[in-house]
């Protein structure tokens, strides 16, 4: 498929999308996030890619809402289109794992963006904030809620209400962030992380990441039953069988994703 607004590409079984409007910072109007949706939409139903990763430019991996497109909208206007929620999340959505690879600024939407993926790897030179409320609105795309969850309620409360930007190191101390490398390897790190996971079987690594979530949205008992019942699922997988043999006979597993 042909985009305007997004590059895409694959190395092995990494797909890889690339936010590309360095005209405005990668500022997320309509027309990148349904983009985004679509090659999510293609990368998500390729049995060729098991692992997603997103990225932008060195300066910016988005820079929040486009504030000109959506400056005149009335109440009315973002209920009626469903603003955010028609177009925004579905990277959320994806079963297969997702990666943001950041540089620079992470900001507003941008910021809510790289939160929906799974693991986040920051440049030294990332920044990330909230700051919505400075020009009259709040966190829509899940900012107050995944910021809060992960970060707990006094650095969410800090950044929504102050519009602090966190450094690289500062968002990885508090769990936002998974790893934080030299500036320019974000996206080759992240790539060689997506290929470690993308080297598992894909219905394993689709089973863990459900149970991870079920975590991160729910209480620990349901949370744990949840978990054990995926796990008994495990053994329906022929990949698992597979894992466990090759393990036995000290050799490296053969894959099927199936």
């Amino acid at each position: 498929m042909s985009y305007q607004t997004i590059l895409t590409a694959r190395d092995g079984t990494v797909g890889i999308i690339t936010l590309n409007r360095p005209e405005a910072l990668n500022a997320l109007n309509a027309r990148i996030t349904t983009e985004l949706g679509q090659a999510v939409d293609e990368m998500e139903q390729d049995d060729g890619i098991n692992v997603l990763v997103l990225t932008g430019s060195d300066k910016a991996f988005a820079a929040g809402a486009d504030i000109k497109e959506i400056r005149d909208k009335s109440f009315i206007d973002v209920f009626d289109e469903q603003f955010i929620t028609a177009t925004w999340e579905r990277i959320a959505r994806c079963r297969k794992p997702t990666i943001a690879a950041v540089s620079g600024h992470a900001i507003g939407g941008g910021f809510e963006l790289a939160m929906m993926c799974d693991i986040i790897i920051a440049a030294e030179c990332a920044r990330f904030a909230l700051p919505e409320t400075k020009i009259g609105i709040i966190p829509g795309a899940g900012g107050t809620q995944r910021l809060t969850r992960v970060a707990g309620k006094a650095l969410a409360m800090d950044m929504i209400l102050t519009g602090r930007r966190l450094t690289a190191e500062e968002a990885r101390a508090c769990g936002l962030v998974s790893r934080v490398v030299p500036d320019g390897q974000h996206l080759p790190v992240a790539i060689e992380v997506a290929q470690e996971i993308a080297h598992s079987s894909r219905p394993i690594v689709m089973i863990a990441k459900e149970a991870v979530n079920k975590a991160y949205e729910t209480h620990l008992a349901e949370g744990i039953h949840l978990e054990r019942r995926l796990l008994y699922s495990t053994f329906a997988v022929e990949d698992r069988r597979e894992g466990m043999t090759a393990f036995s006979e000290k050799r490296k597993p053969e894959f099927r994703n199936r």
